[in-house]
């Protein structure tokens, strides 16, 4: 039985008798093994994994007991309040799809039943997100040195950034050497923990392994991850999912290519939101023709695409065309291609879209009403969610997050960031976004 996306919250009820309950906690985990970190979907906080524990049960790398915690809470119908995304969006009515359906659908009815059984279980992943490490030859602006080392990089050379007020986690004020605890060359406890539950239990129980960094492709976990499945056709048949920026060299986007030919199945999931300089000036290290170029091999290869759109206050001018690009290599190479889904950033909060003046806010919805109305045949039902989603969020909501400061805060760290910024990576706001260039002189 298929049961629509606006009606599965519904669904999830009538099964479990929870209006909180999602699948995610139970079944899906994203876990950063540079600094054993780890959350249930890229939304919640992340928290640390005991690394005593994890030597003698590699399933903590999952089931810890802030998961377990949370489990119970849904249970009992009560929201945890680290999903606070979802219930955000779900509070803004009944006709918009929070990623609590997203990331709850995909599994199967007996796990569904199955999230009915002790919070405290240990459960077997069924999807899985990792990062080896922090390793990555881009510096986005949205980003912090927890996750690239060449953002790293920018905080020794420069210091940290000044004056800002809003930065409650600190993302551009240290190197954050915690994100990445063992030298290259070092034997790290958290990834031996991986390859024992993968050579075990994972590479059964999995039915996608996602990869993630930093930019995977330079980490050598990833190709010893690779080599496994060539040295064990057939044993597997886990998806492996890599998430790329696709600024790697010719040599590099060749020998992920070769790599498909010895997996059960390959997807790409690559990240960006807007074209040209605008996408140059967000994602700092971008040439996007060559990203451009490097996801059109991928597709010609029979590589299976997706394009992740973290939605910020930068992009809205310039993400419909993005999403008219991508339709238009829908059009030529199948409808299973290029897929997108649009993440509203809401860390660093100054970053968010919602920054911006109601008049700019409503001239991007508008653009994206455009783009919707004249691609609307083109899109997957869940894109066409997301993209009804960002329009109602832009149009009606006013803060970024719970915990977000006022927003004359928010603006006076925009441009303190961006400023500094400038400066370091040799950018120009105002000739970069010149509609944006009057706003951003007055704040």
């Amino acid at each position: 039985m298929i049961i629509k996306d606006e009606n599965f919250l519904k669904y999830i009820e009538n099964i479990t008798g929870s209006k909180s309950l999602c699948l995610a906690k139970w079944y899906n985990a994203t876990i950063w093994l540079g600094s054993g970190m780890t959350t249930s979907c890229h939304h919640p906080p992340a928290h640390k994994v005991d690394l005593e524990g994890v030597k003698n049960n590699p399933k903590l790398l999952h089931n810890t007991p802030e998961k377990k915690e949370h489990r119970k809470q849904m249970q009992q119908g009560i929201r945890p309040k680290g999903c606070e995304y979802c219930w955000k969006i779900e509070d803004m009515g009944p006709d918009y799809i929070s990623d609590r359906v997203y990331k709850s659908k995909i599994y199967t009815d007996k796990e569904l039943w199955d999230a009915d059984l002790p919070a405290d279980n240990d459960v077997n992943l069924r999807t899985l997100e990792i990062a080896f490490d922090r390793t990555c030859n881009f510096a986005c602006s949205y980003c912090n040195p927890a996750f690239s080392t060449t953002w790293a990089k920018d905080i020794k050379d420069n210091g940290a950034y000044q004056n800002l007020i809003s930065d409650g986690r600190n993302h551009f004020t240290h190197a954050h050497d915690s994100s990445q605890l063992y030298n290259v060359s070092e034997v790290n406890p958290y990834v031996e923990a991986f390859f024992k539950w993968w050579e075990t239990d994972l590479h059964r129980t999995l039915t996608e392994l996602r990869v993630t960094g930093g930019e995977p492709l330079m980490s050598a976990d990833l190709w010893r991850l690779i080599e496994w499945f060539k040295d064990n056709v057939d044993k597997s048949q886990t998806t492996l999912a890599i998430n790329s920026n696709l600024g790697g060299k010719k040599e590099l986007i060749d020998k992920l290519i070769e790599a498909k030919t010895h997996l059960p199945s390959l997807d790409v999931y690559t990240s960006n939101e807007s074209v040209d300089t605008h996408a140059e000036y967000i994602r700092d290290g971008l040439d996007y023709m060559q990203w451009y170029k490097n996801l059109v091999r991928l597709i010609e290869a029979g590589i299976n695409t997706h394009v992740m759109c973290t939605v910020n206050a930068l992009c809205l001018r310039t993400l419909p065309t993005l999403l008219r690009q991508l339709t238009d290599l829908r059009s030529m190479h199948g409808s299973n291609t290029a897929i997108f889904s649009l993440n509203i950033l809401r860390f660093p909060s100054f970053q968010s879209p919602l920054v911006l003046p109601p008049h700019l806010r409503n001239v991007a919805a508008a653009r994206l009403s455009i783009f919707l109305k004249s691609r609307k045949d083109m899109l997957h039902e869940f894109e066409i969610g997301q993209v009804t989603r960002l329009i109602t969020y832009l149009q009606e909501v006013e803060k970024p997050h719970s915990d977000a400061f006022e927003l004359p805060k928010l603006r006076h760290d925009f441009k303190q960031f961006y400023t500094q910024y400038d400066i370091r990576r040799n950018k120009n706001f105002p000739k970069t976004f010149p509609e944006l260039a009057e706003w951003y002189k007055s704040l």
